[in-house]
C-alpha cells in the first residue's frame, strides 16, 4: 500500500495537508514501512498561485505520479477530500504526532 503524510521537519504530521510544505510517500508492505522519501512539495507556497482547481490538479497529479492509495492528514478542506474520493484515494483524517506510526497504522487497512 502507497501512504502519503503531510511531514514536519521533526518527523510529526504537519497540521494541514493542502498548504503542506513537505510531504512522504511511504510503502507498507506485511506490517512494515519498506519505502521512505520526503517531496518538497511547497503546496504552501503554490496554495495561492492560480486557481483553486489549479491547486487540487497539481496535488492530485502528484498523487497519481506516486500511486498514493491513502492519505494521512490532520485535516483538508471539503473540496480537497472530495478530489480525493474522485480519485479513489482514502483519506484518513485527525491523525496527530508520529508520521511513521500513522503510516504504519494505515497500512494495516490492507491486511
Amino acid at each position: 500500500m502507497i501512504v502519503c503524510v503531510p511531514v514536519t521537519p521533526d518527523g510529526q504530521i504537519d497540521g494541514s495537508w493542502g498548504r503542506a510544505p513537505r510531504v512522504a510517500v511511504a510503502k507498507v508492505e506485511g506490517g512494515q514501512i519498506t519505502a521512505w522519501d520526503e517531496h518538497p512539495v511547497a503546496w504552501d507556497a503554490l496554495h495561492d498561485v492560480g486557481t483553486e482547481g489549479g491547486h487540487h490538479a497539481r496535488v492530485a497529479t502528484f498523487l497519481r505520479d506516486h500511486g498514493v492509495e491513502v492519505v494521512v492528514a490532520q485535516h483538508m478542506g471539503p473540496p480537497m477530500a472530495q478530489m480525493l474520493g474522485k480519485l479513489k484515494i482514502l483519506a484518513r483524517l485527525g491523525e496527530q504526532g508520529d508520521a511513521r506510526a500513522a503510516v504504519l497504522a494505515a497500512g494495516r487497512l490492507d491486511a
